[in-house]
């Protein structure tokens, strides 16, 4: 695989922004947004999907902890 060029590169970041604004004002119901889903995905390559996935989970995880901060879970059987 070559390495996306500059346009391919704008056309990408776009239609990842698109997709998460739709994330972000359907309250992350993704069936609301599968079709900018769909040109998100055909725009980017498979590896960069996955990333902006993982990467947009990150930043949700950590924008809740700036937020709520840390809570550690309640272990069973405390000595």
């Amino acid at each position: 695989m070559s390495a996306p060029t500059q346009e391919e590169r704008k056309a990408c970041w776009g239609a990842r922004d698109e997709f998460w604004q739709c994330l972000d004002s359907h309250a992350d119901d993704a069936s609301k947004c599968a079709e900018l889903r769909q040109c998100f995905e055909a725009r980017c390559p498979q590896q960069w999907v996955k990333y902006f996935d993982k990467r947009r989970d990150f930043l949700k995880y950590k924008r809740k902890l700036e937020t709520e901060g840390y809570h550690p879970p309640e272990t069973a059987g405390k000595s």
